[in-house]
């Protein structure tokens, strides 16, 4: 579809739900991961937290190392129930205990995306309210097993059987739960050449 964009877009970004969404919007892409920590700070926001992620993964970029003109795109994806962040489970016993905090309770998710070009630098974000029903500590070990969400935030994907099955509402953008807000992330994109 944008097969004329006129940068070479680098996704930095490991998750293959990014991957899929950008790839769906029509853009081309090349994916580079590098590592850069994730450790929730105590004190900030999941707001902030999201932000602060998002532009520190941005940060371990250098646009200059590109011949041609580049757009780098970041993104990090925070679940918060109570202003308390929800990060990616350590182990099986923290997204058992994640996701019984979730169960039959609201929550918000909030991604935050930065986008680089030599000239131009933005980060924005997007929030969306989820409603789980009741979950059982049954269905809670049977997900964990069966869909390994601990490289999830908030121990789940929408996307996945405890999505099909368990959210009760949403309010706002799916694709942003996913991880990838991808309504605004194509604004954006376009509005750099208009």
């Amino acid at each position: 579809m944008y097969s004329n964009f006129p940068y070479q877009i680098i996704l930095a970004s490991a998750s293959p739900r990014r991957k899929e969404l950008l790839s769906q919007l029509g853009f081309s892409f090349k994916v580079e991961i590098r590592p850069v920590d994730e450790t929730i700070i105590i004190g900030k926001s999941p707001l902030e937290m999201a932000i602060m992620i998002a532009q520190e993964k941005l940060e371990a970029f250098d646009i200059k190392e590109y011949q041609n003109p580049t757009l780098i795109i970041t993104a990090d994806t925070i679940v918060s129930i109570k202003n308390t962040v929800l990060g990616k489970p350590k182990n099986v016993l923290e997204a058992k205990q994640m996701l019984r905090e979730l169960s039959g309770r609201k929550h918000k998710v909030i991604t935050a995306v930065c986008i680089k070009t030599a000239s131009i630098q933005e980060t924005f974000y997007d929030e969306t309210d989820v409603e789980f029903s009741s979950i059982s500590d049954h269905e809670i070990d049977y997900y964990i097993q069966e869909f390994n969400p601990l490289d999830k935030a908030g121990s789940y994907g929408i996307q996945d059987w405890i999505g099909v099955g368990f959210i009760h509402s949403i309010k706002g953008s799916y694709t942003n739960v996913v991880g990838f807000p991808t309504e605004i992330v194509r604004r954006k994109l376009l509005g750099i050449i208009s």
